[in-house]
């Protein structure tokens, strides 16, 4: 990949960074954010909405995908990275953009600084999901056996993990780089003026350079940990020929299953790599099982790094603006909820009429889906308050229910066929209720049907 085009950050405008977040916020849970759900987390209108999205696409920070089910927007990395980056320079911890010093497998490497000093940083933006390295899900413990997780949250997990184990390790008098924040994906470290191990040719002192690295790989088995990747790629020399390790993101605890395993090839890749560059061959090396055993039997150098803890959240303005969106919903939610409970009692009083029944505790029946027998026992202690309309068309129906034939298939008494009509009727007031709400959400779902297709119809010259 080449160098990251920063230009067009400058010309962004605070609602293209509001509907950046609200992407990244909807794809928490969707892998495509469809245009309502963007502009109810945005709270932004539509018309300015499509005109953004456009500007958006074009500059390549989304992407637009349609199949067979579904369409919507998603993150590229250069969106994710401008982002990322927003939120570094809102901190006063950059404000220049350098070149491209770097390119690994999972990883870019760029040049960072300030105006008002002269330091310059580095910043490592994570880039999981490379065809090279497509397998980091089998290899790397970040999911935590979810089936699906977008390569933007791996990267996002990734580089937690190496701010935090950089931390740790500094803290602890590890030659690593000194950390100094991070966002998201996006790592600012010291920048160490060496090269990587890989491109040195000669070494004057091969037997203190290979002692330094495998004392190394035995402190951080002491310290609870193994690197998982010590190799001459993550290994840069100094200028005074002092090692310092670089890219955390793999290490694992030696109670891990696997710990051996990447414990035994990290020292047999510093010895093939000495006795393949440096035509240097020692007998000297660790032994985990050995390792293992000092450590429990001297547990003052037992010092267990803390466990390393994803942060999900957002940045402090991201947070806040998911604050004030959500607060909108619940507002937006309780007020139909209110509307609907209020037109469900005015249906109710029209039909029932003379009955002096209360609409909630028809609509506590609706919902709670109560037996009959507490219907009847109900119903049979508001006969009293009955009104002349239902009184007029239970006395009908039971003088035809209570015909020679009738009494002939079924001996009820008049008082419990009276129950009966009264249960049969309230019943049917229900179903023509139920019928009026239906239709008023056919109504409702054939004007979302219109207004999807007007969008579809705006957007059409992006999916051509």
């Amino acid at each position: 990949m080449g160098k990251l085009d920063v230009k067009m950050m400058r010309y962004l405008s605070r609602e293209d960074f509001r509907v950046l977040t609200a992407i990244e916020m909807g794809m928490k849970n969707h892998e495509l954010v469809n245009l309502p759900l963007i502009a109810q987390i945005a709270n932004l209108p539509r018309g300015g909405l499509i005109k953004v999205l456009h500007q958006l696409v074009k500059h390549e920070l989304l992407c637009f995908e349609r199949n067979r089910r579904y369409e919507g927007y998603r993150l590229t990395n250069k969106g994710y990275d401008y982002l990322a980056l927003k939120a570094l320079a809102a901190r006063d911890l950059i404000d220049r953009f350098g070149t491209q010093i770097g390119v690994g497998k999972e990883s870019n490497i760029y040049t960072v600084s300030k105006k008002d000093s002269d330091e310059i940083y580095c910043l490592k933006l994570h880039r999981l999901g490379r065809t090279c390295f497509k397998q980091v899900k089998n290899k790397r413990y970040y999911h935590e056996k979810r089936s699906y997780m977008s390569w933007l949250y791996l990267s996002r997990v990734s580089a937690t993990k190496e701010f935090l184990y950089m931390t740790a390790l500094y803290d602890r008098g590890f030659p690593v780089p000194k950390p100094i924040d991070y966002n998201r994906h996006c790592i600012i470290m010291e920048l160490i003026e060496g090269v990587p191990l890989c491109n040195v040719k000669e070494v004057e002192n091969k037997d203190e350079l290979y002692d330094a690295l495998m004392k190394i790989i035995c402190k951080l088995a002491y310290c609870g940990v193994v690197h998982g990747d010590f190799n001459e790629f993550n290994i840069m020399i100094t200028d005074d020929g002092k090692p310092i390790m670089i890219d955390f993101p793999q290490m694992i605890s030696i109670d891990n299953e696997e710990a051996e395993m990447y414990f035994n090839r990290d020292v047999k890749g510093v010895r093939e790599f000495f006795r393949r560059r440096f035509d240097y061959e020692s007998t000297m090396y660790p032994v985990f099982q050995e390792l293992i055993k000092e450590c429990k039997a001297d547990e003052k150098l037992n010092l267990n790094l803390p466990e390393v803890e994803i942060d999900e959240d957002e940045d402090e303005n991201d947070s806040s603006e998911e604050e004030s969106c959500s607060e909108n919903e619940e507002t937006s939610e309780k007020s139909q909820e209110k509307d609907e409970v209020i037109d469900a009692k005015e249906d109710l009083e029209k039909k029932i009429g003379g009955l002096n029944i209360d609409a909630t505790n028809l609509k506590d029946e609706d919902h709670n889906n109560e037996s009959s027998e507490e219907d009847h026992s109900n119903e049979s202690n508001e006969e009293d308050n009955s009104g002349e309309d239902l009184d007029k068309k239970i006395e009908t129906s039971t003088k035809k229910k209570t015909s020679k034939r009738y009494r002939k298939k079924v001996q009820l008494t008049q008082e419990e066929i009276k129950q009966r009509v009264r249960g049969d009727l309230q019943k049917k007031m229900r179903k023509d209720l139920i019928k009026k709400n239906l239709k008023k959400s056919t109504i409702s779902s054939k004007i979302r049907r219109e207004n999807q297709a007007a969008a579809n119809e705006n957007c059409s010259f992006w999916i051509d």
